[in-house]
This record gives C-alpha cells, sequence and structure tokens, in this order.
C-alpha cells in the first residue's frame, strides 16, 4: 500500500467530526513549522511565515506568505471542507422504548439512510461543560462501537424489496445504544472524559453538546488489486488530506512570490450559511488581513491582490456507477483510478469556466496527469460545492475538482487508491513558484 494511501486512511480515522478534523489539521501544520494564531490577535506576518487560524473548532484556515505582498504577488487557494452528512444528536436525545434504552437523531446534511442501519456506530464531536473560570469546550472520541440501528426483519416487511424501503427519521434511525436500564446520555459521557481527558466532571456540569455518529469500522483498501479505499467520511476528507499534503510539500524550499491558503470549511453539507462555513467571513476576513498585515503592505491593496489571484474547490466527484450507468451523460463518466475530475455546471453549481478549467488541466499536464471531466445529465440537477459561493462572496476566479467516487454521501463509501497521490501532485505543481 503506497504511503499517501495508508496516510489517508490513518487521517480518516482520526477525523470522526469537523471538529477533529481541524484538530488533526493543525497537528499536522504544527508538525511542519506552522504556528497557530489567534482571530483577536494582530497579525504582523513577513515574507515565508507559517500560520494558521481555527474558527469555531470546526473550520481551519492556513497561510504561508509569500515574497512579495500579496496586492502585488496575490494568492494561490485552495478550499475544501470538513463535515461529511450523518446523524447528530438532539439537545435531549434520551428516550426509552419497548425496553431499550435510544438516541434521538437529526439528519444533517443529504444522508442516505438505510446506509446508517446494522452498523456499529460511535459517538463523537464536543461537549461544553460548566467550569470554575466559565464554560469550557472539550473535545470527545468514545473510539469503540456503541450504537446500532437495526433493521426490520424481513418477516415482519415482506413487500421491502418489491416496495422498496421507506424510512421516517423521526421514527426509524433512532439508534440503540443500550437495554432501557442502561446509563442516561450525560452520565454516559460525563464517564467517558473522566477516563479519557482526566477531568473532574459529574453529569450536572454538561451545558451542551454537538455530537454525531460515524461509522465505527476503521477505513481500509479492498478490491481483488487493493484498487479501492472503503471508508466513511471520503467526501470530504480526501480533499482535505490531498490540501495538506500540498500546502506541507518536503520538497518545497523558499517562498513563492504568491501567498499560499488552504481554508477547510465545516458546514458545506447543508449549505456553508454559518459563520465558520464558506458563506461566512472567514477566507476575506484572513485575506484582508494577510494584506494589511504584511510589512510594507498596503491595507488598500485587497482588490488588486484578489485580481492576481487563484482558487481551486476541491470536493470528490461522482465517477460512473456499474450499475446505474444510465445516471451519466455520454462522455461524461469519470472513472475511479483515472485522475483527478474537472466539474463543470452551466448553472453555476459548480465555478469552473474556460479560464479555470484550462489552467486546472495545464497544472494536470505539467505533472503528467489527464484529467477527467464531469457534467451531470441535462434532466439532472447536481449538487453544488464551496467554490460558487467563495468565488461570489470573494471575488476570485475559481475551479472546481475532485477525485471520483462511488456511494457518496453514504455511511460508508468507495473511491481509488491510485486517485490518490496524482491529485497532491497537481495541487503541490499549484502551489509550487516554478
Amino acid at each position: 500500500m503506497p504511503d499517501l494511501v495508508a496516510d489517508l486512511l490513518t487521517f480518516i480515522d482520526r477525523s470522526p467530526t469537523p471538529y477533529h478534523v481541524a484538530e488533526e489539521a493543525a497537528r499536522r501544520l504544527r508538525a511542519g513549522g506552522f504556528r497557530e494564531l489567534g482571530e483577536e490577535e494582530l497579525w504582523d506576518l513577513s515574507p515565508g511565515d507559517r500560520c494558521f487560524v481555527i474558527r469555531n473548532h470546526g473550520s481551519l484556515l492556513a497561510l504561508e506568505v509569500g515574497a512579495l505582498p500579496p496586492s502585488e504577488g496575490g494568492f494561490r487557494i485552495l478550499g475544501a471542507h470538513t463535515d461529511s452528512p450523518n446523524l447528530r444528536l438532539k439537545p435531549k436525545p434520551d428516550q426509552r422504548s419497548g425496553g431499550y434504552r435510544k438516541l434521538m437523531v437529526e439528519p444533517y446534511g443529504g444522508v442516505l439512510f438505510h446506509t446508517w442501519l446494522d452498523r456499529d456506530l460511535s459517538l463523537a464531536g464536543r461537549v461544553t461543560l460548566r467550569g470554575e473560570r466559565g464554560p469550557r469546550t472539550l473535545l470527545l472520541d468514545f473510539e469503540r462501537p456503541l450504537l446500532c440501528i437495526p433493521s426490520l426483519a424481513i418477516h415482519l416487511n415482506r413487500a421491502v424489496n418489491k416496495e422498496g424501503l421507506k424510512l421516517n427519521p423521526q421514527q426509524h434511525l433512532l439508534p440503540v445504544m443500550g437495554l432501557e436500564m442502561g446509563p442516561d446520555l450525560a452520565e454516559f459521557l460525563t464517564t467517558e472524559l473522566r477516563a479519557k481527558a482526566d477531568v473532574d466532571v459529574r453529569p450536572g456540569d454538561v451545558l451542551a453538546y454537538d455530537l454525531m455518529t460515524y461509522d465505527a469500522q476503521p477505513a481500509s483498501v479492498i478490491g481483488a488489486r487493493g484498487e479501492f479505499i472503503a471508508a466513511p467520511r471520503l467526501d470530504n476528507l480526501g480533499s482535505c488530506h490531498a490540501g495538506l499534503h500540498a500546502l506541507l510539500d518536503p520538497a518545497r524550499r523558499g517562498a513563492a512570490p504568491f501567498t499560499r491558503v488552504l481554508v477547510l470549511y465545516d458546514h458545506e453539507e447543508v449549505g456553508s450559511q454559518s459563520a465558520q462555513g464558506a458563506g461566512g467571513t472567514l477566507l476575506r476576513d484572513a485575506l484582508e488581513r494577510a494584506v494589511a498585515g504584511f510589512k510594507g503592505g498596503e491595507p488598500q491593496g485587497l482588490s488588486r491582490a484578489l485580481a492576481r489571484s487563484f482558487m481551486i474547490s476541491a470536493d470528490m466527484a461522482h465517477a460512473v456507477h456499474p450499475n446505474y450507468v444510465e445516471r451519466h451523460g455520454p462522455e461524461q463518466e469519470p472513472i475511479i483510478g483515472r485522475g483527478p475530475v474537472i466539474k463543470v455546471n452551466a448553472n453555476q453549481h459548480y465555478a469552473s469556466d474556460a479560464g479555470t478549467a484550462g489552467f486546472f488541466a495545464a497544472l494536470c499536464e505539467r505533472v503528467g496527469v489527464q484529467p477527467q471531466h464531469f457534467a451531470i445529465r441535462s434532466d439532472l440537477t447536481c449538487g453544488s460545492t464551496i467554490g460558487p459561493i467563495c468565488a461570489a462572496r470573494v471575488g476570485v476566479r475559481t475551479v472546481d475538482v475532485g477525485n471520483p467516487m462511488l456511494s457518496m454521501h453514504s455511511c460508508r463509501e468507495l473511491a481509488g487508491t491510485a486517485d490518490v497521490e496524482p491529485m497532491i501532485q497537481v495541487l503541490r505543481a499549484y502551489f509550487s513558484a516554478d
């Protein structure tokens, strides 16, 4: 197994929630010489400075300052997202029914409901606790199977294979946590926190939480020749991982004339309209501060900097499905294992145009990679990405790309081992000064 593929599996397994994605990305950035900044600080930046900021635990933006002021060198921006569709706990989730203890959940994003049935599920997220100096928030990952959403036996639903499975999320997607006399969630959480975080906490100290279920089965390589990656959250941790490797390229030396930017957003799967989403101010705030904080820079130079800038929006792409080939249009059938996909949509669900798509195609050519192309069938409606949102909000030329995959938005997805390295090579070329 190539080192990059093994590292992607590790990255996914360490990142069950957007908060853990940001934490793992920050750990890797620190190891690569980046320092963390606070948004409340005054940013004083010099050529070669490497820094990052985290907003509300789930979004991260990293900067590697170029040799020229951004007003002269511009920005090269790479964006992806940290969140994935899943089932998230409600504020008061404890429920007893039929002799069992269950948890009330709410679907987050475009969840494929049936894929969450009969799986070993765990819990992770963040918990806010009462403290002597005010509330404090800790990350938590149970890191073991805890829950299951059992299917209804075919003997009690004989028509299911002919008429299809119909699931009401309020009624049918409640994970079973134990038998009726088991502990409630607050007690369960505090017991785990005492064991893992070594904190003296009691159930009454839990003020709030953002907790979500995830597939407890580790990411793995499958296929007759190891062709596939089977894992949760490939959409879009595959792109986050590639972006981090591109920014932390060990072979690169010295500052480029442009400033490199990596932004990993939360809340893409629900429309990006949040303080830390692509519809928020994180990217524009950071770019403006990079212009103003550059020694010798000009606070009024943001518009000039953006005019010299470019953005790659990296989000996984639809591979042609071997059992549903008719769902793809002719010549628009990306195949797993054949490299990065340029995504185009006339209605601006993707931000690519001739100029930006051509720029990415030239990058691919430069490193010996042949890009693929995706456009939705004209009688279907495609999803969208952070690309159009950032392009509109920041005013920068943008292309939408991604590696091909199957089972998108499933509890467990499928991508190609052969696609990991080529995307990283192209993104490294994008950040290269050559």
